[in-house]
């Protein structure tokens, strides 16, 4: 079976686009930030969530993480938001795991003819 695997200029327009989200709202609740970023997420892996694409988007899982991670220690003065209190926050406002919508393996409901 051939890998497919998304394009690294797709992934990257992503990561860029989550990053530049996170920073132009990272003044709004953590509640909404959650919403929004699970919204772009299942999203992303409802399209690319194909089989053998899986690593991509693991690693789009963790790029978006550590963008909110950034811009939410970025809200305060004070010191920088760990990541054991980042973990906390995660467990309050999970991000959806990434998973394989489409599967190569699985038959067509009504094949073309």
């Amino acid at each position: 079976m051939v890998k497919q695997k998304t394009a690294r200029s797709r992934f990257t327009r992503t990561v860029k686009a989550i990053r530049a989200w996170c920073r132009d709202h990272r003044h709004l609740p953590l509640a909404a930030q959650r919403a929004m970023l699970a919204q772009k997420l299942r999203g992303h892996f409802n399209y690319y969530g194909i089989t053998g694409n899986s690593e991509a988007l693991e690693r789009l899982h963790l790029e978006a993480r550590r963008a909110w991670r950034k811009w939410l220690s970025r809200r305060s003065q004070r010191g920088r938001l760990t990541w054991e209190r980042f973990r906390a926050i995660l467990d309050r406002y999970p991000l959806p795991p990434p998973h394989v919508v489409h599967s190569a393996c699985r038959p067509v409901a009504k094949p073309r003819l």
